[in-house]
């Protein structure tokens, strides 16, 4: 399982559905992604209707282990980015029929 969609791909895509210049389509994928972006750096979550939710969520410091040396360093707090699929995008992935009712 080693394919990838890519940027170039999903501006592609745009251009065969939605009939936009291929400029236009690659210029509104990048926005979109922009937008997700920088909701994510204001510490908002992103929801997309029937796929899912990101979030940036603050872990805090622990000790993590050298996996060579067995030695303990200590991992500083970070901030990591989190997605939930949405039970409508997991039923897809496991080949269930889709049922209107999961929008609600």
């Amino acid at each position: 399982m080693t394919d990838t969609v890519t940027r170039a791909q999903l501006s592609e895509a745009v251009y065969e559905e939605v009939g936009l210049s291929r400029n236009e389509s690659a210029d509104l994928v990048e926005t979109v992604l922009e937008e997700i972006s920088g909701a994510l750096e204001r510490g908002e979550v992103v929801k997309i209707s029937s796929f899912g939710s990101f979030a940036v969520r603050q872990k805090g410091e622990r000790i993590g282990r050298n996996p060579k040396t067995g030695e303990e360093v200590p991992i500083l707090p970070r901030r990591v980015l989190v997605f939930r699929a949405s039970h409508v995008l997991k039923n897809r992935i496991n080949g269930l029929p889709y049922d209107s009712r999961d929008d609600i």
